[in-house]
């Protein structure tokens, strides 16, 4: 075995653990890491221009992917920047392993320069993190942390190397993690619950798959299962915000996405369903609405490889603790063996098609005005049949991507969900055209949340990567507006943008090709310019104002109070809001 520094350790453990990719930002704590990676003949580093945007490419590589994402930061501000990124990746369950420079072990605790407790600031917000003390354990920590960030629920780890631990030196040996000793998630479902669960969907006369983000994290395998289990059973399929693309949008069994800004068929068919079967999703608040009304007479069967999220917000008929593949994979055998065939559903389908032809999506014609619902659709067919990687901002723009995109396949969509990070999309977007260099990588944004991590247009350009930037601009922070304007009588404290920059001028300061688009006879053709124009580009969309995002749940409302247009709103509207929250 040969001695190696604590550095040099670090970047054999990345290169055995086939990292090819590294997003970071130099400083003091990190230098002597900086120093090895210098002309790294296999791992690339990305030069960020702030920790945050570091953290967000790696979650946008990891999503697309299916490969953990790696940060490398200093200490102090370093560490501290990231933390918005490393609590995304845990709220939406993604593969990060954060290194964080540390000052040396001596000069912790006394204030030094730079100092923070990162494992401190950390703890509540990673699945697991360490502070590294000496270089003989650095190998084993680095394995465990790959080990952890990507089994199970996926989700961020934290390694905090002190300085002086990267230069002092260690023997270095591959550690052998095949079979940890106190990490090690069930992925293999119980027989007799499975085919319980199969047995309870082919008696079902009501029932409705719930799939979520975990489908995706299971990987390519479980998409094809999902597909192939709702064939079998005929029963329709609808989906969280993070689990667009696990079921083909094109399936006449799809019923779009649910919640709070979901089609009105989804949440009807929710509410009315007598089984529903939860696949990798969390019950979350924006999926369930009140909870003394969400599916009332419904059972429910939970599969998910998180235990602690079984009968954590609803309670559950029967809950499965497996990896989503595996479960799928599992139901499909048990369902064939048992000989269940699908049930006459033809009642049901019936009740959902009157729910459909509610048409919830529609929007009104914005005459002059480029409706955003218009600019995202367009777009949609402008893509249609490329490898395209769509990313969002968070806000109404996020909501009508979701709408009005519909997408066929895994890996394809990239939000911020859970924490609903605002500068999440645009460097997502980096991260993904980074580890898909050949697709058509979009990032559907609003002139508010683009600003967040603009910075980052500077990093686009440095490594010549041709992602593009679609901004429906509406001089707002539109769904801070829109809440404004529904609960708090119109009274739009600082929702307005006053002073925007000009973005095309912005983006040719930055190399990048600018586009703006003034009205509906210029979308097309602007969208069209967008995508053949090579290298970034950065379009400047203006779209109506004032336009809200429907259907939409009130807070704290039920799935039955869902409204489908402005008429809905009565003068009562702010003060029955205020009541249910």
């Amino acid at each position: 075995m040969s001695e190696l520094s604590g550095a040099e350790i670090l970047l054999q453990c990345l290169v055995d653990l086939g990292v090819e990719v590294v997003f970071g930002y130099p400083g003091g704590a990190v230098l002597p890491i900086y120093d090895v990676l210098y002309n790294h003949p296999t791992i690339k580093h990305v030069l960020v221009r702030h920790e945050q945007g570091a953290t967000h490419m790696a979650e946008g590589y990891a999503r697309s992917t299916g490969k953990p994402g790696v940060v490398l930061v200093t200490s102090g501000p370093g560490a501290t920047n990231a933390i918005t990124g490393i609590t995304d990746a845990l709220m939406d369950s993604i593969p990060l392993v954060v290194i964080t420079g540390q000052v040396a072990t001596q000069l912790i605790g006394t204030d030094a320069f730079q100092e923070a407790d990162t494992v401190g600031l950390t703890r509540h917000c990673t699945k697991h993190n360490y502070l590294v003390k000496s270089p003989d354990r650095l190998a084993h920590i680095v394995h465990e942390a790959f080990h952890i960030a990507t089994s199970g629920r996926p989700g961020p780890v934290v390694i905090d190397i002190p300085k002086n631990v990267q230069v002092a030196t260690a023997p270095y040996e591959r550690p052998d993690l095949s079979n940890h000793v106190s990490y090690r998630p069930q992925l293999k479902a119980d027989p007799a619950l499975i085919e319980q669960a199969a047995a309870m969907i082919a008696a079902a006369e009501r029932p409705i798959f719930y799939t979520g983000g975990g489908v995706i994290n299971a990987g390519p395998e479980a998409s094809t299962l999902l597909r192939e289990l709702a064939e079998l059973t005929g029963a329709p399929v609808t989906s969280t915000l993070m689990g667009l693309g696990a079921f083909p949008a094109s399936s006449d069994q799809w019923l779009g996405m649910l919640g709070m800004h979901g089609t009105y068929e989804a949440n009807m068919a929710m509410n009315k369903a007598d089984l529903i079967i939860n696949i990798g999703a969390r019950f979350d608040d924006r999926v369930t609405g009140r909870l003394d009304a969400f599916s009332p007479a419904s059972k429910k069967i939970h599969i998910d490889i998180d235990r602690s999220s079984i009968n954590k917000i609803v309670m559950t008929d029967l809950g499965i603790v497996a990896d989503a593949a595996s479960a799928l994979a599992d139901l499909i055998a048990a369902w064939k063996k048992a000989g269940h065939k699908a049930a006459d559903l033809e009642e049901w389908w019936a009740r959902i098609a009157g729910w459909r032809a509610r048409k919830s999506l529609d929007y009104p014609d914005g005459g002059a005005e480029i409706m955003p619902q218009r600019a995202i659709a367009d777009l949609f067919k402008a893509t249609r049949g490329r490898d395209t990687i769509i990313t969002t901002e968070v806000g109404q723009h996020q909501m009508w991507a979701a709408q009005h995109y519909p997408f066929d396949a895994p890996n394809k969509w990239l939000t911020s969900g859970g924490l609903g990070t605002m500068g999440y999309g645009f460097p997502a977007a980096i991260g993904a055209q980074m580890g898909n260099p050949d697709s058509l990588v979009i990032c559907v944004a609003g002139d508010a949340s683009i600003q967040m991590n603009i910075q980052e247009l500077g990093t686009a350009t440095q490594y010549r990567l041709p992602v593009k930037i679609f901004i429906l601009n509406n001089e707002y922070m539109g769904m801070v507006r829109q809440w404004q304007e529904l609960t708090y009588e119109s009274r739009y404290s600082e929702s307005y943008s006053d002073s925007l920059p000009d973005f095309v001028r912005l983006a040719e300061a930055y190399g990048w090709t600018g586009i703006r688009i003034e009205g509906p006879q210029e979308l097309e053709a602007g969208i069209r310019q967008m995508i053949e124009t090579p290298g970034p580009v950065m379009v400047d969309c203006r779209v109506a104002k004032l336009t809200n995002c429907f259907p939409m749940i009130p807070s704290g409302a039920a799935h039955t109070e869902m409204l489908l247009d402005p008429s809905q709103i009565s003068g009562t509207l702010a003060d029955e809001a205020k009541a249910l929250v």
